[in-house]
């Protein structure tokens, strides 16, 4: 049986750059809670990660297309890479909310986040609206010191009677980050089985991650 049409997911995430880790989580939960789709969202301008010098949007979300071109199931929004200024998961999922009433479909939607995310989710821009708008699929990061139950029940503390929003999911656990390929892309190391092909050919093409070129010494 196939899902309904508006029973989508939402993995957001700076996705600098995006690897394994990121598309073994999006099928998991795809076919776990049987979504329709699951829609990448880049953050354009991540306010709480602001001065941490991540790579421009644009060239994110193209790494990101080039990720997930082969699922028919994967697709990409340009949504918070085009908002200029900061983004917010609630404005966010209202958009998306309203771009599915657009096209005939009732929003049935799926937050995708770790439960180090989650521990944050209090501090957010008005989380009632977030929870409002779509459940909450939780899933551990491979080095979460927490587990899910623990994870769950501080969410129960912090959300009194919203235990129907989040389902926590045990997997996958890949030891895959963002700081790992760029630091073994820095350190001249191969990334191959981190990334997909088609993501390790754009970090070349853009020469993203290496370190600055030492500048030439001139001799007198």
């Amino acid at each position: 049986m196939s899902a309904p049409a508006g029973r989508l997911g939402i993995l957001g995430g700076t996705f600098d750059p995006v690897h394994l880790g990121h598309l073994a989580l999006a099928e998991e939960v795809r076919e776990t809670l049987g979504l329709a789709r699951v829609l990448f969202v880049p953050a354009g301008d991540p306010w709480q990660k602001a001065g941490a010098g991540v790579t421009p949007g644009a060239v994110r979300y193209a790494l990101v297309e080039r990720a997930i071109a082969d699922n028919p199931w994967f697709a990409a929004s340009r949504l918070e890479v085009d908002r200029p200024g900061p983004t917010y998961t609630s404005e966010t999922l209202t958009a998306i909310a309203d771009a599915e009433r657009a096209a005939g479909h009732e929003p049935d939607l799926w937050f995708i986040l770790s439960a180090e995310a989650l521990a944050g989710l209090p501090t957010w821009r008005d989380p009632e609206r977030v929870l409002a708008l779509a459940r909450l699929a939780v899933v551990p990061r491979v080095d979460d010191a927490e587990d899910l139950a623990a994870a769950a029940a501080r969410f129960g503390a912090d959300f009194p009677g919203r235990g129907d929003r989040a389902v926590f999911l045990p997997g996958p656990r890949l030891a895959v980050s963002g700081t790992l390929i760029r630091a073994r892309v820095a350190a001249g190391r191969s990334i191959r089985y981190l990334v997909p092909p088609a993501v390790a050919a754009a970090i070349r093409e853009y020469a993203l991650y290496s370190p600055p070129a030492e500048p030439a010494v001139r001799t007198p």
